[in-house]
């Protein structure tokens, strides 16, 4: 009888990829697959690691294994990823039910990592980091219609908040015609949507070509047929060029829809932080993006109580957020994490001050929010059908403007024809609730 291997993957759409590409090379090895860890003869976690929330969920999921592997239901855990990579030998001292954990860099030889785990051995491995392959076959773990597409790896940009150069390594981008073809073969297996995915899209190619080749990858994937929707996720405000500007603007297939993780906007805060821009330098861009690109929805993140914000500071972002009413957006705590440098900045802000100023922010949006979706109330929009929901008696998909998982969603009704997942409708919108998008499918 086949071993069954089940893959949990936790954290970004990036890590997602990595377990798409684990999930071929176990197969590969000639091991059956898995849709249900829990019920499986080898469960693999490949954790998340970058915050400490992330970190908690990672923890929680492996347990939740072990109690299974006590009551005899799967036999073996191995736990790669982020949270493998950064904490190694310390997994497998505090967690015995664990058989193996496994660096990144030894992604590429899973399925051996099995086999000497089936052969009940306890190990820890972790090669050179660098080691974790680019390229590589993958079994599309998304709906067939929707797909991400990774065309680099690991980060320069050395933000004193963040370890994933620490767990990634520094920045690596994939050959662009190496990522065209794959790109051909995802389409050509029928999907309509690509996400395009890095920690640092905008930097794509500055290592490989000598500069930034965003703008020209977009252009080559444009060309693909099959894609409707071609959309940028992780793109760093001081690198966005008017090239990259114009092909958002000029190109029918990429969504009018531009990922910004921006974390601050007072100047000192995010010099402390190692980015670039102060509020007026980033209220120029978006004023820029909103006039080149009419309608384009620009989505962020915020880091609320960074070490050394003042009252001031924080009042200063909170103002920044009501002038420029972003579409979409996410704030979270600071989450100090061992081995960056802001971890060892004075002045760390209690944790009830740093999650009642993420709540301010929060709260703002909402209202934010729900004035652009009243706004939308009578207008037609495009929407990608992703299913039935029994519960609310209504189909639901979402638009250009929403990426998958982070995003809102939009229900709506049909009469005649039942919708199918997968293939996209105009909707007219009726109403909103809940921050999601209420209407009715136009005959």
């Amino acid at each position: 009888m086949a071993v069954k291997v089940g893959i949990i993957s936790l954290g970004c759409a990036k890590n997602q990829v990595d377990a798409e590409m684990l999930l071929y090379k176990i197969r590969e090895a000639g091991y059956e697959l898995s849709d249900d860890p829990a019920m499986c003869d080898v469960a693999i976690v490949n954790t998340c690691g970058f915050i400490e929330s992330a970190k908690q969920e990672s923890i929680e999921e492996i347990l939740e294994l072990a109690t299974l592997k006590r009551e005899g239901k799967i036999k073996k855990i191995i736990v790669t990823g982020c949270l493998a990579e950064r904490y190694n030998n310390q997994i497998a001292k505090e967690m015995c039910e664990v058989d193996a954990v496994v660096g990144i860099g030894a992604n590429e030889n899973i399925g051996k990592v099995i086999a000497r785990v089936l052969n009940e051995e306890h190990f820890g491995i972790f090669p050179d980091k660098l080691l974790m392959p680019l390229e590589g076959k993958r079994v599309q773990s998304t709906p067939p219609y929707t797909a991400y597409l990774k065309i680099s790896e690991g980060c320069d940009n050395r933000c004193t908040y963040c370890a994933i150069p620490l767990i990634r390594g520094g920045h690596r981008s994939r050959k662009m015609e190496n990522i065209i073809e794959e790109a051909k073969t995802l389409a050509e297996k029928g999907v309509k949507e690509l996400n395009v995915i890095a920690q640092d899209t905008t930097r794509y190619g500055l290592d490989l070509y000598g500069e930034y080749k965003l703008a020209e990858l977009l252009r080559e994937l444009c060309k693909i047929s099959g894609f409707k929707w071609i959309r940028i996720l992780y793109c760093y405000p001081d690198k966005i060029t008017d090239e990259l500007i114009n092909v958002i603007k000029t190109e029918d297939k990429i969504c009018k829809y531009i990922d910004i993780p921006l974390q601050h906007c007072n100047g000192n805060v995010l010099k402390r932080m190692n980015r670039s821009g102060n509020r007026e330098t980033l209220l120029n861009l978006m004023k820029k993006l909103r006039t080149e690109i009419p309608n384009i929805v620009i989505r962020t993140t915020f880091i609320a109580g960074f070490p050394g914000e003042t009252e001031e500071e924080f009042t200063e972002l909170c103002e920044f957020i009501k002038e420029v009413k972003f579409q979409r957006m996410g704030c979270f705590p600071y989450s100090m994490e061992e081995g960056t440098e802001a971890a060892e900045f004075p002045d760390q802000i209690d944790e009830d001050v740093k999650i009642r100023r993420a709540e301010i922010i929060t709260e703002q949006q909402s209202f934010i929010l729900d004035s652009y979706l009243e706004g939308m109330i009578g207008s037609e929009t495009e929407v990608l059908c992703e299913g039935y929901d029994r519960y609310a008696e209504c189909y639901f998909g979402r638009t250009s403007f929403d990426a998958p998982d982070v995003d809102t969603m939009t229900f709506f009704t049909a009469t005649g024809k039942k919708p199918v997942a997968g293939e996209f409708y105009t909707i007219k919108i009726t109403d909103f609730m809940d921050s999601s998008l209420i209407g009715e499918i136009v005959q």
